[in-house]
């Protein structure tokens, strides 16, 4: 992730979501070991962990450069594992 800022934006919108914050019931955690941890360290785990992820939108709202975030997150940590 190349811009801080759009990690900041990612962190906080999953906090909002995990804490029912976001017009609904609390959404649950997408890691197991969630024991002694906080929102933001759950959200920062599960974006780590390439479980919650974004896409990069064009001024038309199409995906720019056709690539899923998900998808990115797979390639690099597989590469990471391979090596």
């Amino acid at each position: 992730m190349g811009n801080p800022n759009v990690l900041v934006n990612l962190v906080s919108r999953r906090v909002r979501q995990l804490n029912g914050l976001s017009g609904g019931s609390p959404a649950r955690p997408l890691i197991s070991e969630t024991v002694g941890l906080g929102m933001a360290d759950i959200a920062l785990l599960e974006i780590a962990e390439g479980k919650v992820g974004w896409d990069l939108l064009d001024d038309e709202g199409q995906v720019r450069d056709g690539e899923d975030s998900k998808e990115k997150a797979k390639e690099s940590k597989s590469s990471k594992h391979s090596k």
